[in-house]
Formats: C-alpha cells, sequence, structure tokens
C-alpha cells in the first residue's frame, strides 16, 4: 500500500467512529477498517486497532459516568468524557493523515 493511501487509511480509522457515532455505532467504523485493510498494512492495522480499543474504553467510561449520575458526579463526567473522546478523535485522524502513529492517553488496550 503507498503512504498516501495508508495515511488516507490510517486517519478514516479515527474519523469512521466520529460519522458512525451519529447513528450509535461508533466501534463499526474503526472495526471495518481493521477488518478490511488489517491484511495490507501493518500501519494501518495498528491505527484501527489503536482507534478500536479507544472506542471501547470511551463506551466503558461513558457506561460507568452515566451510572455515577445516580451520585451526582456523572452530570460533570459525562460532558467531560465526550468533550474529550472528540477532541482525542480530531487529533488522532490528523496525526494520522500526516504519517504519523497517534497513541490515545487513555486507552484499555484488547484489540491488537
Amino acid at each position: 500500500m503507498a503512504g498516501e493511501e495508508e495515511n488516507m487509511w490510517a486517519s478514516a480509522a479515527h474519523w469512521s467512529a466520529l460519522v458512525a457515532s451519529v447513528v450509535g455505532l461508533g466501534f463499526a467504523g474503526p472495526l471495518i477498517v481493521y477488518l478490511a485493510k488489517s491484511q495490507e498494512s501493518a500501519r494501518v492495522r495498528e491505527a484501527a486497532a489503536e482507534s478500536l480499543n479507544f472506542e471501547i474504553t470511551y463506551i466503558l467510561a461513558l457506561i460507568v459516568s452515566v451510572l455515577a449520575m445516580f451520585l451526582f458526579i456523572g452530570f460533570i463526567t459525562t460532558p467531560v468524557i465526550i468533550v474529550g473522546w472528540l477532541v482525542l478523535r480530531i487529533l488522532a485522524a490528523v496525526a494520522a493523515s500526516r504519517g504519523e502513529q497517534y497513541r490515545y492517553p487513555v486507552n484499555i488496550r484488547i484489540v491488537h
């Protein structure tokens, strides 16, 4: 896979979660990129795995935060988690489009 194409797919692994989240399936975008392109490029596989792991981490954090609303702290943590997710997704997509390997600062690495 050529460098520009690799950058495009690595970036797609991150921004596809933003697009898919509109319908509540944020994990679907990175999963599709992982399944479709992981055999063609190690870099794209790493980006898609990192993105998919971040989506899993985000979903788990959001569940805990929503449950914490019963203790009222969730009303503070939920918006912080959502804004943090959005900012980190954008940073990751931009870094990947420049050919950089982005590592999310908070990530449970399940998929490799």
